[in-house]
């Protein structure tokens, strides 16, 4: 039928936008979280981004991605089995498996790509996936991938998922964020581990928003653990990677198929993650946790990461909110469905060491002209 597929598209968009659900990208002109959006000319002070360090606009990080694409430019060319290795990535590699205290780590273009690989190297057929029901989508997209079942358990019930470890019928994966990325939450990590241990299943954590922790090793002893992450929150740059025991990232680097077929990393990228890793580690890295640190404390005292999620419920209701505080130059988009479950729509505030106090101070009058609690 001619013109069939333009009447389909048509009809889903105009699904969503009945729903209310319609979003599109908004151009921010911005180094670090202030700036216009230039659709409109507004300036605004962003409380969206992951950039939890700001160490996206470094001076060291920015010099070394510079450096690196002068020497091998703008990107890798080829996938890293070919001919995209370039030394910084293993050099990187090498600096992320001391950050993890681990044997290796593989990196991969984004973490979307580490979580896909991870999960489809080690979901085999005949192996049980056991999923948190709040994982990120690309714990829920690689999953999905993967050759084998899936059972998903309820958000942080360990009893749940000592009886899915008990009823499978051969190996077993339990895959968990460490930090929930819509609720800020922390995973009980030595009640997963104690489970792997009793049922010999393979732990995958998911580290992408721990930058205030917590860290998972001491809990790790005597458990097969891959521990993912990001480059693109607390390192400010892009990519992912994987960190574990050698055989096991071995394996990755012959089975993962988002990291044998993709063109790798860019050295920019990769140059510029390994000069953030370098500022972490250093005094200022400490300060500027303690920083990211005292902002939450103002915004949510004693929550344990830097996102703070404000339910609202209804989507009308988040709309009307994000829409007050950016009438005021705060910039807080609301998060709906499909995102987050419908009914527990919200808004998510998530705090940057790179935020100025008095922009802190803003947000925490403005949440409380909103009668939202903060």
């Amino acid at each position: 039928m001619s013109g069939g597929w333009r009447r389909r598209v048509a009809e889903r968009c105009a699904e969503v936008a009945a729903q209310d659900r319609w979003r599109r990208p908004r151009p921010f002109d911005a180094r670090g979280p202030a700036g216009p959006l230039t659709d409109e000319g507004r300036p605004v002070v962003a409380f969206a981004s992951n950039d939890y360090l700001g160490l996206s606009s470094h001076p060291a990080v920015t010099a070394a991605a510079a450096a690196a694409l002068e020497r091998w430019g703008t990107g890798a060319g080829a996938s890293r089995l070919v001919t995209g290795s370039r030394p910084v990535h293993h050099e990187l590699e090498e600096a992320l498996a001391r950050h993890a205290g681990t044997e290796r780590a593989v990196v991969f273009p984004t973490g979307f790509a580490a979580n896909l690989g991870v999960l489809t190297t080690f979901g085999e057929a005949g192996v049980r996936i056991c999923s948190d029901q709040y994982n990120h989508a690309s714990i829920v997209d690689g999953a999905r991938l993967a050759r084998a079942e899936v059972a998903v358990y309820p958000h942080l019930d360990l009893g749940a998922l000592d009886r899915l470890l008990a009823e499978a019928a051969g190996p077993a994966l339990v895959v968990s964020d460490l930090v929930f990325s819509m609720d800020g939450d922390v995973a009980p990590v030595e009640g997963l581990a104690d489970l792997c241990r009793r049922h010999d299943a393979l732990l995958v954590l998911d580290e992408a928003h721990a930058v205030l922790g917590p860290d998972p090793a001491p809990s790790l002893e005597g458990v097969d653990a891959l521990r993912v992450g990001t480059l693109s929150k607390t390192l400010g740059s892009l990519g992912g990677y994987v960190a574990g025991p050698a055989p096991f990232l071995e394996l990755v680097e012959n089975g993962a198929r988002s990291y044998i077929f993709t063109t790798a990393l860019t050295p920019p990228d990769a140059a510029a993650a390994l000069a953030a890793l370098e500022v972490l580690h250093g005094a200022e890295g400490g300060a500027l946790l303690a920083r990211l640190r005292a902002h939450v404390e103002r915004i949510a005292p004693g929550h344990p990461s830097p996102i703070v999620p404000l339910v609202l419920g209804e989507e009308s209701a988040a709309l009307a909110a994000s829409a007050r505080l950016l009438e005021q130059g705060l910039w807080v988009p609301a998060i709906r469905p499909p995102t987050v479950a419908p009914g527990t729509a919200r808004l998510r505030v998530t705090l940057s060491a790179a935020h100025t106090d008095e922009d802190v101070a803003r947000l925490q009058a403005a949440l409380s002209e909103l009668s939202v609690p903060a």
